[in-house]
């Protein structure tokens, strides 16, 4: 048995990181089936699941009463990123890609990567033809 009890989120059948547009949008569909001039349930249930509706939205569409109401159930914003342990990096799928990129072999380099690389390549190598060719205009080789 499931004792929790439910969230404005699970009325509206949304993640609590769900974003404000998500929220309205779900907030739209629900208010089209359970308003009591538009839904064939009986007034007085559609009243009710309608009111309730209201009252979530007006809660988790302000960002400071969904604030409040977050810490009030127990759910935090902030993302906290824990290292790994050696085992649990060895023990992972091989399909599993970190956000956090603890492992530096778990991702390719990106474009900007490549970029500055092939500018340190190309800055090397210049540097060695001129150093060359100092010396070849000088008679020192």
């Amino acid at each position: 048995m499931n004792n929790r009890q439910q969230t404005y989120y699970d009325l509206f059948d949304v993640h609590p990181s769900a974003s404000a547009l998500e929220i309205r949008r779900a907030y739209r569909e629900l208010s089209k089936k359970y308003h009591p001039d538009t839904t064939i349930l009986s007034t007085a249930v559609a009243t009710s699941k309608f009111q309730a509706l209201n009252q979530a939205y007006a809660v988790i569409s302000n960002p400071e009463r969904r604030l409040t109401y977050d810490l009030e159930i127990g759910y935090s914003r902030v993302v906290v990123v824990q290292p790994s342990s050696f085992q649990a990096l060895n023990s992972r799928p091989d399909n599993y890609r970190s956000s956090a990129y603890l492992d530096p072999t778990d991702r390719p380099l990106s474009s900007g990567e490549i970029t500055a690389l092939l500018m340190l390549v190309v800055t090397f190598l210049g540097c060695l033809v001129l150093a060359i060719s100092i010396g070849v205009i000088r008679g020192e080789i």
